[in-house]
Order: C-alpha cells, then structure tokens, then sequence
C-alpha cells in the first residue's frame, strides 16, 4: 500500500471495526506517552481505552494530550498533540471509540462524522501546530485488515496545503516532507525523524 494512501487513512480515522482490546493500563499510559518529545511527557494529559470508550487518567499542564488511538482493533498509534489537536483532532478520535463500543458499524461512524464536520461539531485545525507519533512502537493499518510497523513520525496541521506548496512530488519521490490529504481542510504535513529516539535534542 502507497505510504501516502496509509497516512490518509489513518489522519482521517477512516478505519473502523470492532472496539480493540483493552490495554494493561499502565502499559498504555506508557505507550500513549513514548509518542511525546520528552520535554512534553510530563506535563500532557493522558487517555486510556476503556470499555465504553476513552477516560482521561491525568490533566494537562501544557496543553498537550497524550493517547493510543487504534484505527483497527489490533493497531496502535500512539500521539501527542499539542492544543489545537486536542480542541479538533480529539473530540473526534474520542466520539469514534464512544461509537465503536456502542457497536455502531463504520456506514455508521462515518456518517456521524460528515455530519459533525457539516454542523461544525468536528473543526479543523485553524493555526499550525504538531502532532507527535515518536514511539517506535508505531502499528498502522495498511489497507488490507493488517497492521505494519511505522516509523516515528512527526505531523503539522496544514489545512488545504498541497505538496506543490512544499515543493515536493508526495511520499514516492523520496521527499524529507509531503502532505497527506492534500487541499483539504484536514491536510497534514508528514516529517519522518529518521532514528525514532526523541531524548534530549535527538530530533
């Protein structure tokens, strides 16, 4: 599957199944928080899965939130978004897994969610900003009911960005940045940081 096909997929929680299965607790709190830079994990609220959906374990002292999504039930995308991820990425990621534990189908979620974004329940981001998926343990769908092991990553909300505006040709030409989901609202820049280590100033 073309990365870029991936990263679409996964950027727009596309990919729907049955609820995951429930985490060690204190393993997921440490998954959720290997996706932040360190000078970010101490301070970031904190989600974990439960079975009717997400619970917020621990507040923010940053403005940064720390959390598992699972695109798949057997997948695991660890992230750290700073506060404009958390005022619009979040509420969505958070009413999909409500759904899902309600049993709704994916025709279901995916009409709930066109519905939020039409009525202005869902936003877009409106400013720049960073969502950090530095774990190493990174485990995406890749379009076919799999999962696969995915770099650490780094994305910036680009609403309506293109690849031209980057100067690049997209993830196939090799380009150190490209965007996904290009033009839309829902556009982000995708940095891959290479070594997966994020102490001190690895990055």
């Amino acid at each position: 599957m073309k990365i870029a096909t991936l990263f679409v997929l996964v950027a727009a929680g596309l990919l729907h199944g049955a609820p995951p299965t429930l985490m060690d607790r204190p393993k997921e709190i440490a998954l959720a928080l290997s996706a932040c830079p360190a000078a970010v994990t101490e301070k970031a609220a904190v989600y974990v899965l439960d079975k009717s959906g997400y619970v917020k374990v621990r507040e923010s002292r940053n403005g940064f939130t720390a959390i598992v999504e699972h695109s798949l039930p057997a997948s695991q995308e660890p992230q750290c978004m700073d506060a404009e991820g958390t005022r619009t990425f979040l509420p969505r990621i958070l009413k999909v897994a409500e759904l899902r534990a309600q049993g709704k189908s994916a025709e279901e979620i995916e009409r709930f969610q066109a519905d939020a974004f039409a009525k202005g329940i869902f936003q877009p981001p409106i400013r720049p900003g960073v969502d950090y998926m530095l774990s190493t343990e990174n485990l995406v769908p890749n379009g076919k009911g799999e999962v696969i092991h995915f770099p650490p990553h780094v994305m910036f909300y680009a609403p309506y960005l293109t690849n031209a505006d980057l100067g690049s040709d997209g993830p196939a030409s090799g380009s150190p940045a490209f965007v996904v989901e290009e033009g839309t609202p829902h556009a982000l820049i995708i940095v891959p940081t290479g070594d997966g280590k994020h102490s001190g100033g690895a990055h």
